[in-house]
């Protein structure tokens, strides 16, 4: 009987420590460090295979798992293929620098970092992660097909936040067939004079939020393209670039269709564009429910456009633009027209302007500052004035 009660002591008070040690040799690490995978991190050697191997590890964990790209190093990589799906939910601590390579060194693919099929993943550079596309030895290639830096396909419940990019070859961000996601406090940096440097590309998605970011590009600052909807823009500094783009829409006799786009509190600095829809001749589809919404424009060349003869087409288009507001505009533009609603002999309808008060930079003739082509609406408080709207 003494013995068996000693037996009982002993397990009581050991247990515990087996438990424990029990836990810590089954719990797995959900951790990822890329330096861990053999990353060098100086910038120069090509640390792609260890992004590879790090991601791979991240995916097939279970619940949630960490994928870290450190701070104080930068990392070279010729190409990046995060793909899913995966069993964890999956965050990227984006603190380092990702460094593309040269036109002659990178790889035949479209983008530099393709995230594909990967659900509930947040990217998170906490003010310091930073993407450097390398795309001054492309620019000058006019023939080359310019790969772009990030791609998100068919990631839903997508965040991506503190992050900036710079000097893409191409587009700096897309976002393709995508439900629900959230871009924020993202900087994008390129010369005016990169071409097709667009900002932030969304396609053929919907719920949809970019907000609190700055935008400089050689191209759109966000360009929302055919299949998109239930998209807001809020608080974007957009200059140097074209503006907010809804389209180009129909091209090639495309369908497309955008719907229910938001865009408030947005700020254009001497940009070649403001607030634009565009479509080519010969498409079909449509536009509406469109609303751009307390803008602030400094020396915007073009703060208002519908151009529904997008690179000057002979074929009629027969993309409809129809419930699109204007309110709350204003500023200075710099070019000759203020207010250019260019649509086609079908029509625009229901366009409304309100509480605006865009005025010429100066030394500026704003003689001709209003067009109207075919464009029917209603005009309230708007400066300039704009006769020409029909009813």
């Amino acid at each position: 009987m003494q013995g068996f009660i000693v037996c009982v002591l002993v397990l009581y008070f050991i247990s515990p420590c087996l438990c424990i040690r029990f836990n810590v040799i089954t719990t797995s690490d959900t951790t990822y460090n890329v330096m861990q995978y053999g990353a060098t991190g100086d910038g120069k050697s090509d640390d792609t295979k260890a992004f590879s191997s790090a991601w791979s590890s991240a995916c097939k964990a279970e619940g949630k798992a960490t994928l870290v790209i450190p701070s104080g190093k930068s990392f070279l990589v010729k190409k990046v293929d995060f793909s899913g799906p995966c069993n964890a939910e999956i965050l990227i601590q984006f603190e380092g620098k990702i460094v593309a390579p040269s036109k002659d060194a990178w790889e035949a693919r479209p983008y530099l970092i393709e995230i594909n099929s990967v659900n509930a993943l947040t990217i998170d550079g906490n003010n310091v992660g930073e993407i450097d596309g390398n795309g001054a030895t492309w620019w000058d290639c006019s023939d080359c097909k310019r790969p772009g830096v990030f791609h998100f396909h068919k990631c839903d419940k997508l965040n991506v936040s503190n992050l900036a990019i710079s000097n893409s070859p191409r587009s700096h961000v897309s976002v393709n067939e995508c439900n629900g996601a959230t871009i924020s406090k993202i900087s994008i940096d390129a010369p005016d004079s990169s071409p097709n440097t667009d900002g932030i590309d969304v396609s053929d998605s919907t719920n949809i939020l970019i907000q609190d970011s700055d935008i400089k590009s050689g191209d759109d600052c966000i360009a929302i393209n055919g299949g998109t909807s239930f998209l807001d823009a809020k608080r974007i500094t957009c200059g140097p670039g074209h503006g907010i783009s809804v389209g180009s829409l129909g091209k090639d006799g495309a369908s497309d269709q955008v719907s229910n786009i938001y865009v408030q509190n947005c700020t254009f600095k001497e940009t070649t564009n403001g607030a634009r829809i565009k479509t080519f001749p010969g498409g079909s589809g449509y536009a509406k429910n469109i609303t751009y919404d307390q803008i602030i424009l400094e020396n915007v060349k073009n703060p208002i456009i519908i151009n529904q003869e997008y690179n000057n087409y002979l074929q009629e288009t027969s993309v409809t633009v129809s419930s699109v507001t204007f309110r709350g505009f204003s500023g200075t533009y710099a070019g000759k027209v203020a207010i250019n609603l260019d649509c086609s002999s079908s029509g625009c309808f229901d366009i409304t302007l309100d509480q605006n008060n865009i005025l010429p930079a100066e030394d500026e003739n704003n003689s001709d500052s209003v067009i109207c082509k075919n464009a029917h609406g209603k005009v309230a408080d708007t400066i300039p004035n704009v006769p020409c709207l029909s009813q």
